[in-house]
């Protein structure tokens, strides 16, 4: 309730702007080509709809997943103004007994960007919801902040231990095949709220 209270406030004293713009992120979008051999993907923490949507456009079967019924309104407003279908769901995807069965080794791609809400004890469970969601083969793509974006500000999360490191990573995902996992610097232009130089960690794992 606290998340749903505190994200739902910040989206609408957005009013009409988008507060992550309304372009895909930039680690998503040039994994285009990879992203075309699946059929379906699911966006976690999906905010107000950028991602969701581009994955649409793409050509893939895409849902939702959000907690802020505001961002699902904006998002919705957003799938129509691109002509494309988005099946949005409003939920808590760290609610003990997230995801459904119908849910659960659905996927050929899930993707969360920068759904760093969480420390080290909660990610662990955000983590395995994730991992249930994918089809033998399938792949979680993660986009986050390394512990150096608390010397940029310029977005993320103020409590280091919300922070992706590489280490970090590969221990998470030891039991996947790790395809791709880089740390860098970029300039981002992601609306108002991912605004300058980031410190930035891109993730790309298969399952077994």
């Amino acid at each position: 309730m606290e998340q749903e209270l505190l994200w739902s406030k910040r989206y609408r004293d957005a009013g009409d702007e988008y507060l992550f713009g309304t372009g895909p992120n930039r680690f998503l979008a040039r994994r285009a080509e990879l992203l075309a051999s699946g059929r379906n993907a699911m966006s976690v923490g999906d905010g107000e709809g950028r991602n969701s949507v581009w994955l649409a456009e793409q050509g893939l079967d895409v849902t939702a997943v959000e907690i802020s019924g505001v961002a699902i309104e904006k998002a919705r407003r957003l799938a129509v103004g691109r002509g494309v279908d988005v099946d949005f769901v409003r939920a808590d995807v760290m609610a003990p007994h997230w995801p459904p069965t119908e849910f659960t080794g659905a996927f050929d791609w899930v993707v969360g960007i920068f759904i760093q809400f969480v420390g080290a004890a909660a990610r662990e469970r955000q983590f395995a919801a994730m991992k249930q969601l994918v089809r033998p083969g399938g792949r979680i793509l993660l986009q986050g902040y390394t512990p150096k974006q608390l010397e940029y500000r310029t977005g993320g999360p103020s409590a280091v231990e919300n922070l992706y490191t590489s280490e970090l990573l590969r221990d998470a995902f030891s039991d996947w095949e790790i395809e791709e996992l880089v740390e860098y610097e970029d300039d981002l232009s992601e609306g108002t709220a991912h605004r300058g130089c980031s410190a930035l960690i891109g993730l790309v794992v298969r399952k077994p």
